[in-house]
């Protein structure tokens, strides 16, 4: 896992990347299961990086809503359960 910021309005990028910040009781839950899964991601607050706070919102409607994964493949969940998590990651061959 790293904090590094976006230089970018797009997620792109390789890996896992959670746009977030870390006073998110749904963020820490949800790099809490990567975490235990052993799944390396970027973390990108979105208090610390503007453009990625914009595109948070951007995808959300207008809304920053947090978390927001981006799974490599292109899936990405906003505020995702820890079983919609696993599944999506599940299905990207990220865990089995």
């Amino acid at each position: 896992m790293s904090d590094q910021p976006t230089n970018d309005a797009s997620p792109a990028g390789d890996g896992l990347l959670v746009h977030g910040a870390t006073w998110c009781g749904d963020t820490k839950r949800s790099r809490a299961l990567l975490d235990r899964l052993g799944i390396a991601y970027t973390f990108i607050d979105i208090d610390k990086d503007e453009a990625a706070g914009q595109w948070v919102e951007r995808h959300n409607g207008g809304s920053r809503s947090i978390p927001v994964i981006v799974i490599p493949g292109g899936e990405t969940l906003t505020e995702p359960g820890d079983e919609d998590l696993e599944k999506a990651l599940q299905s990207a061959g990220m865990v089995s």
